[in-house]
């Protein structure tokens, strides 16, 4: 890396980079899936089916090249609880994400699961019987609020009003099941790096999703899916899936989980920028006002930046 400007050699070292890539590729993979849809037919189950297949293999990577972090041998009850960690985050969040972008654009999915610190913090004061702060309460409304914006002008301004309610009801559960999926790594964090149990998990959901779509459907029509929904699902499962969890701990190691998690608001701005650039998706002003509420909100909820910082190791 010698022939690298300084900039970049300081953006390595401080770990500003590796924070800025993971964004970007998160915030890709709503991209990914709607040009999957618009390059032939395929379904969520049988796109979903191919990111994880092809995501498999680097799953096992994680884990292997992680081994060192936490137990080196887990018990049942470990296995059981990443079982259950993998069916929420990587199972039924993406599945419910993709069916989710079936009926509405990349912009306003990724603004609906931006959400998911909220929801993090809500399912914490029930398990703890705590009640939320003033503070915290405002923060959610604004989120809310900015959501509501935008997904009341989508509705509006779009021809199929019902199919946005539908997909954004989809994705909402995306962001639930997901927000569950955090609230349950506290304990497994506690036995084994990030990157260890991300690794853990994507494998475990992997195995789930192959198993699904074999039972509803054969491997032939994979087989015969166009070679662009191929490519776009390669793409997900590397440059959205599994690098950026890399990249997170990469940065985590050299900035903290603070600042990653400053650095990963980032993402549905960009977002919406790619799907303007890439799927000539309209930016309104209301798109932008809400994004603008969203974004302003979450950053208001200090205990859900280290949630976001710490679950972005795995997102969905």
């Amino acid at each position: 890396m010698t022939h690298l400007p300084a900039p970049f050699h300081r953006a390595l070292a401080n770990g500003s980079l590796y924070a800025v890539l993971a964004a970007l590729g998160f915030s890709f993979k709503a991209i990914f899936v709607k040009l999957a849809y618009a390059a032939g037919p395929v379904d969520a189950i049988a796109l979903l089916a191919l990111r994880m297949a092809l995501a498999l293999p680097l799953f096992a990577w994680l884990v292997w090249s992680s081994r060192s972090q936490g137990v080196a041998v887990l018990t049942l009850g470990d296995g059981l609880r990443v079982a259950l960690l993998g069916l929420f985050g990587y199972y039924l969040a993406s599945l419910f994400d993709f069916y989710g972008l079936q009926y509405i654009s990349a912009g306003l999915e990724r603004l609906i699961l931006f959400t998911y610190p909220t929801l993090v913090l809500v399912i914490q004061a029930v398990l703890q019987r705590e009640r939320p702060t003033l503070r915290t309460l405002a923060a959610m409304g604004l989120c809310y609020l900015g959501l509501g914006i935008a997904f009341v002008h989508d509705i509006g301004s779009a021809s199929g009003g019902s199919q946005v309610l539908v997909g954004s009801l989809w994705v909402f559960a995306s962001a639930v099941t997901y927000a569950l999926y955090y609230a349950g790594t506290g304990m497994m964090l506690k036995r084994m790096g990030s990157m260890r149990l991300a690794g853990l998990c994507g494998t475990a959901s992997s195995l789930m999703v192959l198993a699904h779509y074999l039972l509803v459907a054969d491997v032939a029509p994979l087989l015969q899916l166009p070679s662009a929904v191929w490519l776009n699902a390669a793409l997900m499962a590397l440059f959205s899936t599994v690098l950026p969890i890399y990249w997170v701990a990469l940065a985590i190691q050299r900035m903290g989980p603070t600042h990653t998690a400053a650095v990963g608001n980032l993402g549905p701005v960009l977002t919406v920028l790619a799907s303007w650039a890439i799927l000539s998706e309209a930016i309104s002003l209301y798109q932008v006002l809400g994004l603008t509420l969203v974004l302003f909100g979450v950053s208001r909820l200090k205990p859900a930046q280290k949630a976001q910082t710490q679950a972005s190791a795995g997102r969905a």
